[in-house]
């Protein structure tokens, strides 16, 4: 398979599309572009070297691949802040604090553990921007590189504390108060499935006030137990752990720990689309203010956003869509229908550190209003949407042909608002139907939602079948 290139990186196959060949060409290209950009910088003088701290999850090729492009970094002349085994949001939140010129995460996040990627961050710890990304593929496919001289390498240091600061910042949120959580004596099980957060939640957890915790696939060996993508059909053993265990709930993260999933007592999902609704209703008690999605996550929060009086804005999907937006609208809280929260108040970055002090804050709250009682029964506090997800491959020639196709759509549906920003999304008065071509495969990808699993499996299906005939006719 061929390497993938998106904001976020270049993600690949070790050994495969992942080559020392591309991540050594990647790492110049990123060390060019920031020694290009070194002027917009103004904390550092001509003679200082520019910053960049690096970061990786647990898996096998982790630590190889770090000291490649660590050592690529210093002969291109750049000064390396290695904080080792971290999670992305740890990272993001390190080149800040470091005042760093970038930063690059060596995680594949949920793929499975053949896979690695070089994430690539601007001094601002977020992604960068498909502009940024331009430039920097264009000094790559130009090998524009610029090399330092024997005596002005750079130099590599290791600093080790960032776990402790990111705790140490979410605990120091306004809205999360750990002596009430440690009230309810929670029994939590954390499943890290042996990603970069294996210490990091289990000491946030206990630091939160949660009394007793079940660690599961906690040990860091990077060597998942099962498919890494904390969705339903992966987590049945941590369900049936759950229930062995008798715990309150379960918390899962994926391996850089960005996505946050729950399970509740009797071992049904809580749902991934509902970690940022429950976050955000909790929040929008404390700081009132517009919230925001990507267009394929739930409508949940629009609803949310409605009981509150507050604007709900969705977003290309994307993480540095859904952030860009966030700022342009002064977003308070917003995140992704995967389990992404972000939380302007400490970075604009997915954190599922964050996520789970909110959440476990929001679970507390509501027990404490309501005299008790479990997950289940808070999920049922929100309001009730089920989603479908199916895809269509296309032919080589089926793509160019798509914007017409959508077009026939809309017109096809005058009782829906039609939006164009990201594929094509028609809102419906009580579900919703979003088809939008995948960036790095031929398919459409067609997700739904519905009050129920059949209006919204109904309407994908209805969806797919429209696009499947008018692609013939076309």
């Amino acid at each position: 398979m061929s390497l993938m290139i998106s904001v976020s990186g270049i993600r690949g196959i070790v050994g495969d599309s992942l080559t020392p060949k591309n991540l050594t060409a990647f790492a110049m290209a990123f060390a060019s572009w920031i020694l290009r950009n070194k002027k917009d910088h103004t904390h550092l003088t001509p003679e200082q070297k520019p910053r960049i701290v690096i970061g990786r999850d647990t898996r096998p090729t982790g630590k190889a691949i770090s000291d490649l492009i660590s050592n690529t970094l210093v002969l291109c002349g750049c000064d390396v802040i290695d904080i080792g085994v971290a999670t992305t949001p740890t990272v993001e939140i390190a080149v800040t604090e470091e005042h760093a010129n970038g930063g690059l995460i060596i995680t594949a996040s949920h793929n499975p553990v053949a896979w690695n990627a070089l994430k690539m961050l601007n001094h601002h710890g977020e992604f960068l921007t498909s502009i940024q990304v331009d430039e920097l593929l264009d000094i790559a496919e130009k090998e524009l590189f610029v090399y330092a001289h024997w005596d002005t390498i750079g130099t590599i240091s290791q600093n080790d504390r960032y776990d402790d600061l990111h705790i140490e910042k979410v605990l120091q949120l306004p809205c999360i108060d750990p002596a009430t959580i440690a009230l309810q004596q929670f029994r939590v099980l954390v499943d890290c499935v042996e990603g970069a957060g294996y210490s990091i939640v289990p000491k946030l957890c206990k630091k939160l006030g949660i009394a007793t915790i079940v660690p599961f696939a906690c040990g860091g060996t990077g060597l998942f137990p099962r498919n890494p993508e904390p969705i339903e059909e992966n987590l049945s053993t941590t369900i049936a752990a759950v229930k062995e265990s008798k715990c309150d709930f379960a918390l899962i993260v994926d391996p850089d720990v960005d996505r946050l999933a729950l399970i509740c007592e009797d071992g049904s999902l809580f749902g991934e689309e509902y970690t940022l609704v429950a976050c955000a209703d909790f929040y929008l008690q404390q700081h009132r203010g517009p919230v925001a999605n990507n267009l394929s996550s739930s409508r949940a929060l629009r609803d949310i956003a409605e009981k509150y009086g507050v604007q709900c804005y969705s977003a290309k999907v994307g993480e540095a869509n859904v952030s860009a937006l966030m700022k342009q609208m002064d977003v308070v809280i917003g995140g992704e229908g995967n389990g992404g929260v972000i939380l302007p108040e400490l970075h604009y970055g997915r954190d599922a550190l964050v996520g789970i002090a909110l959440f476990v804050q929001a679970f507390t709250h509501w027990r404490i209003q309501n005299n008790g009682g479990t997950l289940t029964q808070f999920r049922k506090h929100f309001p009730d949407y089920v989603m479908s997800k199916q895809k269509i491959t296309l032919s080589s020639g089926d793509r160019s042909s798509l914007e017409k196709i959508f077009s026939d759509i809309a017109r096809h549906y005058p009782n829906a608002e039609a939006n164009t920003l990201d594929g094509l999304k028609l809102d419906f008065a009580d579900s919703w139907v979003h088809l939008r071509p995948s960036n790095t495969e031929p398919i459409v990808r067609i997700y739904s939602e519905a009050p129920t699993k059949a209006r919204a499996e109904e309407l994908a299906s209805e969806l797919k079948h429209d696009i499947e005939k008018r692609t013939i006719e076309h």
